[in-house]
């Protein structure tokens, strides 16, 4: 299996990530030697769910600094309470980790007062997949471990898309209506990476704009994708407000949108790519400690940024382009972000093809040197 690059803790720590991302397996690497208590075992998360005391009468005679591991920590979220006191009064340090943090951050539960930090565990990405992935299979299958070293990734990621519906929507009673939320789905995972219009998505799927506003946070909460929003000039009042939807994994939208069986369209390829390159920096910037913010931006005549990011050491702009050439047309959006930016950004366009240029101030890269360069700290620094 592929060495992880999310580091290892030296404090309690909450370790989220969607399913099958690896969680259970890092985790054991990591912290072999580790009291284990797995909630996804009915058994286990019923023993403790009736007697949450029972976990400090459990532990309590560990040795100070050993480590406690709670899988899927949200299903019996009353441990926390027993977590903190054993942190506080025997100085234990826990792993707690879950693929969705819902239950936790909607029924007020006790959060450990800062005394665990917070992670997310990424699917494989490129500095972990080693030199040159390979590309078209990241667009077509994603990069979920067992997607990569599996023997049939489709019939896996088919699986993976029905599992979700039945283990983290119905199971937890997340939606009343699991037809309505299916269609929403697929719906969604054909709209990722675009601007999202509720109302549009509404219609389509025969529900209410708020019952889609409502799947959304679903989709949120058990981390199966997240919202990029828009960059907001101050001194540009014509420009795009809406949020973009992104899902976590390429081969994911791909499952969900009901298009694995047939090799990525053109129309695809693109929006594809630019999940895949996003989802990158946002591991970049979770394991490497540089929380920035990333933003897309885009005027109301088209003009457009997939991603603009504010570092330490001023701003950074990246295009992303499903093409085998670099055409000047898609430096348009660097050129009218730069009149508005309070200093120059570095810009760079991601592209299919095999070699980098510079197009003036813009950097051109393929998509694998760029990924390289991203995880050897050179893109944001």
């Amino acid at each position: 299996m592929y060495a992880r690059l999310l580091p290892t803790p030296t404090r309690s720590v909450f370790l989220f990530g969607p399913r099958g991302t690896g969680k259970t397996t890092w985790i054991r690497d990591r912290f072999p030697n580790a009291t284990a208590y797995d909630l996804l075992d009915t058994g286990e998360a019923l023993r403790l769910s009736k007697r949450p005391d029972t976990l400090y009468r459990e532990l309590a005679a560990l040795p100070a600094e050993s480590w406690v591991v709670i899988d899927e920590v949200q299903k019996v979220p009353e441990l926390l309470n027993e977590v903190h006191r054993l942190i506080e009064s025997r100085g234990l340090r826990f792993v707690l980790s879950g693929s969705s943090a819902r239950k936790l951050r909607r029924r007020g539960v006790n959060l450990l007062a800062g005394r665990a930090i917070t992670t997310t565990l990424f699917p494989l990405v490129s500095a972990e997949l080693g030199v040159g992935p390979d590309m078209e299979r990241a667009l077509s299958h994603g990069t979920l471990p067992m997607a990569v070293v599996g023997e049939s990734p489709k019939d896996y990621l088919r699986t993976y898309a029905e599992t979700y519906l039945v283990q983290e929507v119905q199971a937890e009673a997340l939606t009343r209506n699991l037809g309505a939320f299916a269609r929403f789905l697929e719906i969604a995972a054909r709209q990722n990476a675009q601007v999202t219009n509720a109302t549009s998505i509404a219609r389509d799927a025969g529900i209410d704009r708020r019952t889609v506003q409502n799947h959304f946070g679903i989709l949120i909460d058990t981390l199966i994708g997240y919202w990029l929003p828009p960059w907001k000039l101050r001194s540009a009042t014509k420009q795009v407000q809406q949020s973009k939807f992104y899902f976590f994994d390429s081969g994911i939208v791909r499952a969900l949108s009901g298009r694995l069986p047939y090799p990525p369209t053109p129309e695809e390829r693109g929006p594809l790519l630019e999940t895949l390159v996003l989802n990158e920096i946002r591991a970049f910037l979770s394991y490497s400690g540089r929380h920035y913010a990333p933003h897309y931006w885009r005027s109301y005549d088209g003009a457009e940024v997939d991603l603009l990011c504010e570092t330490a050491t001023g701003f950074v702009a990246v295009e992303v382009k499903a093409s085998s050439r670099w055409d000047t047309r898609f430096n348009r959006g660097f050129r009218r972000i730069g009149e508005h930016l309070p200093a120059p950004a570095t810009c760079y366009g991601v592209y299919l093809g095999e070699r980098a240029a510079s197009w003036g101030d813009v950097r051109v890269l393929p998509a694998v040197d760029f990924l390289k360069r991203l995880w050897d700290g050179e893109v944001l620094p």
